[in-house]
């Protein structure tokens, strides 16, 4: 099987920086300081109850959360045909949310997985592959889910459209799923059908010359997509029928922990609408100019529940739950991580193999 040469893979020293973990940390305190504040009324919080019941939803939430590893952790296992053991994969799952939270959200950080996996002992070629596999596989649940949504939500339910923003998110959702819908084709036809067609058009669209500075890079994409396609085209339907089902469990429990949450301080009973909004704002979120969408996540979390008879202080305390069960606790993972796999991965000359 052809590989990418070895020199296309990011040679990176240190691949994360200080400043990249303190900027979306400080953001976040930031607003969800704001939040509180701004909305701050003792009588708000009176209401608040932690019982057995809501700690219970709460550890809920965590297991949700542990959901989300396990199956993308099992994902990787199974895009390496298990040449990863379970505690490399579970370092590279780490790595790729601990990336994904501090880099912008329209940006991401998925192309750092073809360094991790190298690192870890995977050829470059097959790094690329699983790279850009799992990029379909998560832009095509979110392109399934969503019409499944709407078959079982009324839209004037799902949308929020009680103020500008949330009417915003509406038309910025519908936005960002039309170019979902777009690229997840596209995807397709490289990855299984035409990768040369799909390289060919790549490069003529970049020449054009407001898009040429980007050329090189789409050139390197093209070329990578091909050696992508070499390497997958030929799985068997039950492979993608398991990689596809580890990716909905992924993404799946990861949404279900709002809806834990919900649960800790409100019986309420529009349960699949808090689902469904949880998934639309994601998408929303992808468009995001802020490090791991900090600052834009809880504020816009907050607008788009505003109609659900919670009260003020239980939505802060959700939010406030949320984000350290989903997002700063993979802050705090990585930081613990990444140390030790620097070390042994930038040292190791003789960890890289051609798997």
């Amino acid at each position: 099987m052809n590989s990418i040469p070895k020199k296309e893979v990011p040679e990176i020293s240190h691949p994360i920086k200080l400043s990249q973990i303190i900027i979306p940390v400080i953001i976040g305190i930031i607003v969800i300081g704001w939040l509180f504040l701004s909305e701050f009324d003792p009588k708000t919080f009176k209401g608040i109850n932690f019982n057995f019941t809501s700690i219970g939803y709460i550890l809920l939430a965590i297991l949700f959360m542990f959901g989300r590893d396990f199956g993308m952790i099992c994902r990787f296992r199974l895009m390496t045909n298990k040449d990863l053991s379970w505690w490399q994969a579970f370092n590279i799952h780490i790595l790729n949310e601990f990336t994904s939270a501090i880099t912008p959200s329209a940006v991401g950080g998925s192309t750092l997985i073809i360094l991790y996996l190298n690192k870890e002992g995977i050829s470059a070629g097959r790094s690329t592959a699983i790279m850009i596999s799992n990029l379909f596989l998560d832009e095509l649940f979110f392109i399934i889910v969503c019409p499944v949504i709407f078959l079982f939500i009324p839209l004037h339910n799902l949308f929020n459209a009680t103020s500008i923003i949330t009417t915003t998110i509406g038309v910025v959702f519908w936005n960002i799923y039309g170019i979902l819908l777009i690229w997840t084709l596209t995807l397709y036809i490289g990855l299984f059908r035409r990768p040369d067609l799909i390289a060919k058009i790549f490069l003529l669209i970049f020449k054009i010359p407001f898009l040429n500075k980007w050329h090189n890079s789409i050139s390197l994409f093209s070329e990578t997509m091909i050696h992508a396609s070499r390497e997958i085209s030929h799985r068997p339907f039950g492979f993608w029928f398991k990689a596809f089902s580890t990716t909905t469990l992924g993404w799946t429990s990861r949404f279900l922990v709002v809806n834990a949450l919900f649960l800790a301080f409100t019986p309420l009973n529009n349960q699949l609408i808090i689902f469904g909004r949880q998934i639309l704002l994601w998408i929303v979120m992808v468009a995001s100019p802020t490090p791991g969408g900090s600052g834009i996540s809880e504020f816009a979390f907050r607008e788009y529940y505003n109609d659900i008879s919670l009260g003020v202080g239980p939505i802060l305390i959700i939010i406030l739950l949320w984000r350290l069960i989903s997002y700063y606790f993979y802050l705090l993972l990585g930081i613990l991580i990444i140390p030790k796999w620097i070390k042994k991965s930038f040292t190791d000359k003789g960890r890289e193999k051609s798997i």
